[in-house]
């Protein structure tokens, strides 16, 4: 059971949250998140989360591995939060994780009451619509919160259209 969200009351607002994976489909989430916040006096949040099987190492070289990882995130999120600056003239939240994505998604979810709605987009590769998008479709991941997935094929101009 997720907490109750406190988006509607005064002094909040809802939150547009889209995860960051470096998937070409999770630009379209986030132009799509982006415009929803935008048009609605929202706000968008970028998750970023770092895999952490990634790390399993002699501890020295875990430590680098993990900076890099994490400068890794910090590069991708800042890249994506200026192109949201700049084509739809908001300020997105950035939060970097750790970890499993479905479990640092919720424990976003939970910790910002404000988060109201998580953005994916479906993938065309051949290999399905993309991990998180297969979760929900699946059940594996259900998330606390309304789910938006894209479809694959729209553009930013018709993602504009819609919001």
């Amino acid at each position: 059971m997720v907490s109750k969200r406190l988006s509607r009351l005064e002094g909040h607002r809802r939150k547009f949250m889209a995860v960051i994976d470096g998937t070409p489909e999770c630009q379209r989430a986030v132009h799509y998140a982006g415009r929803r916040a935008k048009n609605s006096n929202g706000g968008l949040v970028l998750l970023y989360v770092i895999p952490n099987g990634d790390f399993q190492q002699w501890l020295g070289v875990e430590e680098i591995m993990r900076a890099e990882a994490r400068e890794e995130a910090e590069a991708t999120v800042a890249k994506i939060a200026q192109i949201v600056r700049e084509t739809i003239g908001i300020e997105p939240e950035v939060v970097i994780r750790e970890g499993s994505a479905a479990e640092q998604i919720n424990a976003v979810i939970e910790e910002d009451r404000d988060v109201a709605i998580l953005v994916l987009a479906a993938g065309s590769a051949k290999e399905g619509p993309g991990p998180l998008v297969s979760s929900v479709a699946g059940r594996a991941a259900a998330f606390p919160i309304p789910v938006t997935v894209l479809p694959d094929t729209l553009t930013n101009e018709e993602i504009d259209a819609l919001c």
